[in-house]
């Protein structure tokens, strides 16, 4: 660091500079600061550990070395610019002290000063190039906002560059295109410092419209009527910014094609030609004419047609990338993973070019097989399965390296009719919607009524507002009074969850029916741009399942909690038994957020027969149904303990039941709630025997918090119910051979002795595969477990 007797040396030196420029001249060995354009170009890039994708100690290759930045004097401004040179929009932050780890190298700046709409770095100012105090103790961090400038292509090196085009859009000259949305054909304009100007067409084909209309967020192109455009433009007054674009095809953005800008600011001629002009092809998700209901019928008609799709994120167009392989959906890995493949992705599922190539699990990580590894696309291709690739190993990937995506979607102006007030930060208030026009010409702002007002509706919401995902979803908001908005103008809101904005959502339309009109009841919304995601071990629900006939005696605290079926009343207690499917269940936390109880601690619930506190009345439901989907009985599980039991290796425990601790699930670990606890079952006392499905649901599934944040609703397993006690019905099956001692395949194995009094013997057990003898209790052969 600088001292007081530095700062005088330095002061006494620049004054005999001034007295004997020769010998100043002489001893000067150090870069000087110099313009960009007059040096090599400068790359940037993020380092040090522990860390996320878009922060870092912050590196900058200059003079053919890399160096690091002083924090002296660092501000948010000069983080800024940094982040924009690393492709992020902005910054959130900064770290000094070399928060991430000390660099090597040359601290090539110190004492940065930047306004914040600096270009680069060195039109800040600073001690110049090389010129610094410090050391690598000090060497600064930034943490930049996850939200990439259009046109950045996801590398850790970047490099500065001038003349970019960054923002682009289509200019409908129809007066009835230009009210409507998504907009799909118009004049092709790019945005520079003045205003918006047209490109030239000279040498435009085809290849140039895929990649427009995949920046706007469609899949494909069509042709356009050139002769009318250029009759209606020859009469308007133009200015051209861009001629001779050549892109390939596959170019994600613009910028990425080779072009040329027009020389000096002056208003320059397209000879022979006219402004470019694209039509495009929306996707099923935005064509216009189509009601919200047919839009969602083409929706699903398109997924029960396809083989990928995109789970774990907040809104259209991004997600992790999941494969059907097999008859079972999986993942990509992400090594080679680029913005080449996941445009064929994006194409393919009806969006644009891709916006972000995703590594790193940054939608959560999946569950089950990773099917695709190391694609390698061209960016031409119609699916992702014309790609090469490869199968995945053992030892190649695991679920942290999970590929996803962000998608270009059509603008839709959705987000326009819906605001938040009264908030304590802009993801949580009271929601108002903009109906008709008000008396001042703008919109006509009112309030929605809280009656069932629900966590799918919340969704909705956060969604259209472009604010990730739903924490809760509140009827009453008198705490947020803040706004001069007090009428009441949209009743009856109910929503799937699926839905992009509140309007497509069932409602009363203009006839209010709301039981409580005062503003204190309206709707508000929490939302967080991350959010958990439970996901059930399935394989540990196969091998711990069995039947038990349970004691009445033993069942008054199930009975209190309401954990046995409605007939069980009618029961002659303390005397006869409940017929119980038990198993274990796992819940693993797979998502962007910790799973937290909504409820704090001082409203948790004490239930004196089992002396414990529930932070949950109901964490996981448990359903039996048939074949075509009836419930025929249900249980659940209440959160009584709601903690991290086991963790990856690298993920640390965060919360402990014990001492009336928090409860919760970190990211990365799961919650076991063992087959021998109370209320680990469904009460089927009262089903006939059969074929059944087992479906195990967390309760943050229902509903989801996002509009494909999850692997499935639920996970199933079927099975066959056994009739009468201890006597395995196996339906089409052929009876199991004789126990053994050993296992062929093909045999099946007992148990020396049963695990616990009341199993039924033959339950569960299964065919040897490959020779190897099974770890299952009972004797027999499972349905279809």
């Amino acid at each position: 660091m600088r001292s007081s007797s530095a700062w005088a040396w330095q002061e006494l030196l620049a004054l005999l500079c001034s007295v004997w420029l020769w010998v100043c001249a002489a001893q000067h060995t150090g870069p000087t600061p110099t313009a960009q354009s007059q040096g090599p170009k400068l790359k940037f890039r993020l380092a040090g550990y522990p860390r996320k994708h878009n922060e870092g100690r912050i590196e900058v290759f200059y003079n053919e070395e890399w160096g690091t930045i002083c924090d002296d004097d660092f501000t948010l401004a000069n983080a800024h610019v940094l982040c924009r040179h690393l492709g992020f929009v902005a910054a959130t932050g900064w770290a000094h002290s070399a928060k991430y780890g000390k660099g090597i190298g040359r601290v090539w700046l110190d004492n940065v000063n930047c306004g914040g709409s600096e270009k680069s770095i060195a039109d800040c100012k600073s001690r110049g190039w090389g010129n610094s105090d410090c050391s690598h103790e000090e060497d600064a961090g930034v943490i930049c906002k996850d939200e990439h400038i259009p046109g950045y292509v996801d590398s850790n090196v970047i490099e500065a560059e001038q003349n970019q085009v960054e923002e682009l859009r289509l200019r409908p000259v129809v007066s009835g295109a230009r009210k409507r949305l998504p907009v799909t054909e118009g004049v092709v304009e790019v945005r520079y410092k003045e205003g918006w100007a047209q490109i030239c067409d000279e040498g435009w084909n085809p290849k140039n419209n895929r990649v427009v209309c995949g920046m706007m967020g469609f899949p494909a192109e069509k042709k356009v009527n050139r002769n009318f455009y250029k009759l209606y433009l020859e009469r308007q007054q133009l200015s051209y910014r861009l001629h001779s674009v050549a892109c390939t095809g596959n170019e994600v953005h613009i910028s990425m094609c080779p072009f040329e800008f027009y020389k000096g600011n002056a208003t320059a001629a397209c000879k022979g030609g006219m402004p470019a002009v694209v039509s495009c092809m929306p996707g099923p998700l935005f064509t216009t004419g189509s009601s919200p209901k047919k839009k969602q019928q083409q929706r699903q008609q398109q997924q029960g047609q396809q083989r990928i799709r995109l789970k774990g994120g907040a809104k259209a167009g991004e997600g992790r990338v999941e494969v059907l392989k097999n008859s079972e959906w999986g993942t990509v890995c992400d090594d080679r993973w680029n913005l080449l493949t996941a445009s064929v992705v994006c194409r393919e599922l009806g969006f644009g070019s891709a916006k972000e190539a995703l590594t790193g699990a940054r939608m959560g990580q999946g569950m089950g097989p990773i099917h695709m590894n190391e694609v390698q696309c061209t960016g031409l291709e119609m699916s992702l399965w014309s790609c090469p690739y490869k199968n995945i190993t053992a030892e190649d990937c695991k679920h942290s390296e999970d590929a996803g995506v962000r998608c270009n979607i059509p603008y839709m102006g959705y987000e326009t009719t819906i605001r938040l007030s009264g908030g304590r930060s802009r993801f949580e208030g009271r929601v108002e919607v903009a109906l008709g026009t008000g008396s001042s010409g703008g919109p006509a702002w009112g309030l929605i009524c809280g009656d069932g007002w629900g966590t799918l509706e919340a969704m909705v919401a956060c969604r259209q507002l472009g604010l990730g995902f739903a924490n809760h979803g509140l009827q009453e908001t008198w705490y947020w009074d803040a706004s001069n908005v007090t009428e009441m103008v949209l009743s009856g809101v109910r929503c799937a969850g699926h839905e992009m904005a509140l309007s497509h959502c069932q409602h009363h339309g203009n006839s209010l029916n709301c039981k409580r009109t005062d503003t204190r009841f309206a709707a508000g919304v929490i939302c967080s741009e991350t959010a958990s995601d439970l996901l059930l071990h399935a394989p540990l629900v196969q091998e711990t399942a069995y039947i038990e006939d349970r004691p009445l005696h033993m069942l008054y605290c199930a009975a209190e909690e309401n954990c046995l079926s409605s007939t069980a009343r009618n029961a002659n207690w303390p005397y006869g038994h409940r017929r119980l499917l038990r198993f274990s269940s796992q819940i693993h936390n797979n998502g962007r957020a910790d799973f937290r109880p909504k409820a704090g601690r001082h409203s948790w619930v004490w239930h004196e027969c089992h002396r414990h506190y529930h932070s949950m009345d109901i964490f996981t439901h448990y359903d039996l149904l048939t074949p075509n989907g009836t419930k025929v009985a249900e249980g659940h599980k209440a959160s009584f303990c709601l903690e991290d039991t086991e963790c990856q290796e690298d993920v640390a425990k965060r919360y402990e039941c014990a001492n009336f601790g928090e409860q919760g699930i970190t990211v990365g670990c799961w919650d076991l709630y063992r087959h021998d606890i109370d209320c680990q079952w469904i009460d089927i006392t009262d089903v006939r025997p059969g074929n059944y499905i087992l479906q195990v649901t967390p309760s943050a599934k229902r509903p989801t918090s996002g509009l494909n944040s999850t692997q499935d609703s639920s996970t199933t397993r079927s099975y066959s119910y056994p009739s009468p006690p201890h006597t395995p019905r196996r339906g089409r099956l052929p009876p199991p051979p004789p126990c053994t001692s050993g296992c062929s395949k093909g045999e099946a194995v007992c148990p020396r002795a049963m695990p616990r009094p009341g199993l039924a013997a033959g339950w569960l057990a299964g065919l040897c595969a490959q020779g190897q003898p099974l770890a299952q209790p009972g004797c027999g052969v499972l349905g279809n477990l």
